[in-house]
Order: structure tokens, then C-alpha cells, then sequence
């Protein structure tokens, strides 16, 4: 899908290619880009594949440079993701800057809350005359989504930890593991923006002045607050799933414990009825009454057994302790939040 947009105003206004002033900044947005999306980009717009092809990957980290063949300026840029319906919810993906004369063009194999913000005019004080400067405010725009993004993964991590208080299920722990895959893609994306941030500091490829070095200022200090945030998620994710691993050790005990109080119990009247079995003459054997005292025997010494282990607690599982009314409407809460927020970014979507 590709949209044109200029700007009037100061707000982005999207027209139809046939609408566009050739004399004006046109910033060509191109979102889920489709294979005709890529043709019809490189035809008209004369762009190299191999640069189209890193702007698609997944994978691709930040970097700017030159082309010296097709003569534009082209910078990847890592931004989050925020898909509700996926498994993995959090993720980061590069969005392909291209500067070529008077055209600002963007490539994205997804669609992300950033774009949609600048398309919705909710960037303040945004000029699409100044290239370098949109630029830099893609990149602090994708700070702000960076830490918006870490606060709600804190905010499903606790709620997991309060519900495994109760119980620790499979399901938990999936979703454990899915917000360390988010805070690992993060920590990534991070970085790599952070190495680009250095380098338009040192390059000549965009003529930045006084003001665009202030903000290139203020978003490099906020992209190292969101990597301290996600160093810090992330120690805190790997500590409590060693407290978990530690529970779920101790509760395995706790049964192994409570298995071989059983079996002693159970092994002893075993045992004295094997003697029955055997082909040796035993005492009283011909008493229509040893039956039933040798039954009611084992009843009440593996009744005395039972008592011994398990009512004195030796042997007993620990007693789960409950978990307070306030603490559940707390969990309860956080879960309606969150169903909240999934519910307005799909609608957003």
C-alpha cells in the first residue's frame, strides 16, 4: 500500500498521485508494501533492489549511506511494533528512509504506531520542508513508543507473577518467554539505533544545524534511558524465572516427599499379607477369626502411620497460602487494563 502525502498548513494532508505538487515535499509512505508495492517503487522512483531487499528483512539492523548509482541518501531506522494478535505482541522492525530531491520516501513491510502518528499529525511542530530534521523526529518518535512499549511489558510481567502466586501453569510461562523475546528484540533495535545515532552525529550525509543537533541531543537521551530500561526488565525477568524454577523444584520435592509417605504406609500391609501367600504353616492360619483381626490390624497400624506422617506434618505439603481479596482485585484490574489496551491498539490497527 503506498500513500502520498504533503503537507499543508502544518498538517499532512494524503492526496492522490495525480494531486501532488512536483515543486513541494511529497513524502511517499509505503506501508505492507505487496510485490507490486516493489515494483512499482523501483520503476518510478528509481530505487536500487538490494536497498529495497534490507529494507524489507526483518532482520536489517540501522545504518545510513550514500548510493552513489541511483543518488539518494538511504537510512534504516529500527522501530517497535505492537501486534495484539500475535503470539509475540512486541517487536521491532526496520523502516527504510530514502531522500531523493524533493521526495521523502518510507518503506515498511508492516504497519506500526509510529507511521500512523505521523499520518494522524499528532507530531508536534513537524516540518516536512527540513529532511534531516523528519528524520531525527522518526527516530524520537520511536523512542517514545520504546518507552511507552517497556512499561506495558512490566505491566503483563507483574501481572503473570501475581496469577503464578496462585498457580504456575504452562500458560504463564509461555508468556514469560514471550516478553524476554520482546525485551531481547528491543535490546537489539535499541542498540542498533543508538550506533546510528553516533554516526549522523559524525556524517555529512544529512546537513544538520544548530536545532537538529539540539534534538539529536534529546533523542539519544532517550534511547539510552530505554536501554537501561530493558537492562533492567531484563534482570529482573531472568530473576524471577529463577525464583520460579526454584518453586517448581521445591514443589516437586514436596510430592516426591508425599509419594514415599504413601508407599511406606501402603508397602507394610503388603508385606505382611505376602506371608499368607507362602507354603510355610503359620500360627492360628485355621482361625475363621485371624482373618478379620489381621485386616483390622493393618488398618489401624497403617491409620497409626498415616497420622504420624501426615498429621503431624512431617511429611505434609506446605499449605498453600491464600492469596488476599486485595491482592486478586489488584490482578483482577490489571487484567481488564491490559485486555484494555489490546482492544484500543487492534482498533487503531
Amino acid at each position: 500500500m503506498i500513500k502520498y502525502w504533503q503537507q499543508e498548513d502544518g498538517k499532512l494532508v494524503e492526496k492522490e498521485e495525480g494531486e501532488l505538487n512536483r515543486h513541494s515535499k511529497i513524502w511517499v509512505d509505503a506501508r505492507s508494501v505487496t510485490r507490486d508495492d516493489i515494483a512499482e517503487l523501483e520503476e518510478k522512483y528509481k530505487i536500487d533492489p538490494e536497498n529495497m531487499l534490507d529494507a524489507l528483512d526483518p532482520d536489517e539492523l540501522s545504518r545510513i549511506d550514500y548510493n552513489d548509482d541511483f543518488e539518494y541518501t538511504f537510512a534504516i531506522v529500527r522501530l517497535p511494533v505492537f501486534s495484539p494478535g500475535d503470539d509475540i505482541s512486541y517487536f521491532c522492525t526496520p523502516l527504510g528512509i530514502i531522500i531523493k530531491g524533493n521526495l521523502f520516501i518510507t518503506i515498511c513491510w508492516t504497519d506500526c504506531e509510529v507511521l500512523r502518528d505521523f499520518a494522524a499529525n499528532r507530531i508536534k511542530d513537524l516540518s516536512f520542508n527540513d529532511f534531516p530534521a523528519v528524520t531525527i523526529r522518526f527516530m524520537a518518535r520511536a523512542d517514545i513508543m520504546f518507552l511507552r512499549y517497556l512499561k506495558e511489558l512490566n505491566r503483563r510481567a507483574t501481572t503473570i507473577q501475581n496469577e503464578m502466586l496462585q498457580s504456575v501453569q504452562n500458560h504463564e510461562l509461555i508468556q514469560l518467554l514471550n516478553i524476554q523475546k520482546s525485551l531481547v528484540y528491543f535490546a537489539t533495535s535499541l542498540k542498533s539505533n543508538q550506533m546510528l545515532l553516533e554516526k549522523l552525529r559524525k556524517t555529512k550525509l544529512l546537513k544538520l544545524d544548530d536545532e537538529d543537533q539540539d534534538w539529536l541531543d534529546d533523542v539519544e537521551i532517550d534511547n539510552r534511558q530505554a536501554m537501561e530500561m530493558v537492562d533492567t526488565y531484563t534482570n529482573i525477568m531472568a530473576g524471577m524465572n529463577d525464583a520460579f524454577s526454584t518453586v517448581l523444584g521445591n514443589n516437586l520435592n514436596i510430592v516426591m516427599k508425599t509419594m514415599t509417605g504413601w508407599n511406606l504406609v501402603l508397602v507394610l500391609p503388603t508385606l505382611i499379607t505376602s506371608y499368607f501367600g507362602i507354603n510355610v504353616p503359620l500360627p492360628w492360619q485355621k482361625s475363621p477369626w485371624m482373618g478379620a483381626v489381621i485386616v483390622l490390624s493393618m488398618c489401624l497400624f497403617a491409620g497409626v502411620l498415616a497420622y504420624l506422617f501426615f498429621m503431624k506434618r512431617r511429611l505434609t505439603p506446605e499449605v498453600k497460602k491464600r492469596v488476599p481479596l486485595a491482592q486478586r482485585r489488584k490482578i483482577r484490574i490489571q487484567k481488564r487494563t491490559i485486555a484494555k489496551m489490546d482492544k484500543q491498539a487492534a482498533k487503531k490497527k
